[in-house]
């Protein structure tokens, strides 16, 4: 499996960014694709993840109402918009994904993992 994340780039407060994850190589029927964000020191935390089984989605509470996550089916393509962005935003944000129907309780059991992209929010 190949993740390849785009996107990422320098953005005012309150601005917004579409990031991408091109996927490809998947041998399972089902599985899902999600965000993960890592600040330097900190551990690695889920941001949000769509299943290919029913496009059900996952947001963790800081994502709810600012971020939407969707699929592009015939470009392989999984998206991340952000609006609202605020300075605590500021992250690497990486595409994962792992076979099955269920987003991950949390970002370890993540089997595949993309580059990251970084995001910065400053004015």
């Amino acid at each position: 499996v190949q993740l390849q994340a785009s996107g990422g780039g320098l953005v005012q407060p309150g601005g917004s960014l579409r990031l991408s994850c091109a996927a490809s190589g998947f041998t399972s029927d089902y599985y899902v694709i999600g965000w993960v964000r890592q600040t330097p020191g900190r551990e690695r935390e889920g941001v949000s993840c769509i299943s290919n089984s029913d496009d059900s989605t996952y947001y963790v509470d800081f994502a709810k109402g600012r971020f939407t996550i969707s699929r592009d089916n015939a470009k392989n393509t999984v998206y991340l918009q952000m609006n609202y962005l605020k300075p605590v935003d500021t992250a690497v944000y990486y595409c994962a994904a792992i076979d099955g129907s269920t987003c991950p309780a949390t970002p370890k059991y993540y089997d595949y993992w993309g580059q990251g992209t970084q995001v910065t929010v400053s004015s």
